[in-house]
């Protein structure tokens, strides 16, 4: 297998992990398990933005580095639109109060935007990866 073959695989099975971390989000969000929708939202966004890395075979072991690096080579060149950024950033900081606050009690607001930020980068990535399929 070429490595434009494994990269564009790897790119297709993190979509598909960020497709059913999505799905998971919005059945938590509707039976009104915030904080654990805010956590599989933000996997979401996090398997997404891991595919677009894999298109050009980056990878890192840190998140806070997978989320700076996506911001700085895809958010800032114009890649991907300013406010995704910010709402990855925003995604992240949620998850993290979420899942390691004590005492921390999800708002259904946020999570339901935690989970439109999750679907919206998702159908960006989509489209992002199958421009780059098809060049």
């Amino acid at each position: 297998m070429s490595e434009n073959d494994y990269n564009k695989s790897l790119c297709e099975y993190r979509i598909s992990c960020a497709e059913e971390s999505y799905d998971v989000a919005m059945t938590l969000l509707r039976e009104e398990h915030l904080k654990d929708a805010n956590n599989r939202a933000y996997y979401s966004i996090f398997y997404s933005v891991c595919a677009v890395l894999a298109l050009d075979g980056t990878a890192f072991k840190r998140h806070k580095d997978t989320l700076a690096y996506f911001n700085k080579e895809y958010v800032h060149t114009g890649k991907f639109p300013g406010e995704i950024g910010r709402s990855v950033a925003e995604a992240e900081r949620i998850r993290n109060q979420s899942d390691y606050d004590d005492f921390y009690i999800a708002k259904r607001s946020d999570t339901v935007k935690q989970c439109e930020t999750a679907g919206k980068l998702l159908d960006l990535v989509k489209v992002y990866a199958k421009e780059k399929y098809n060049k």
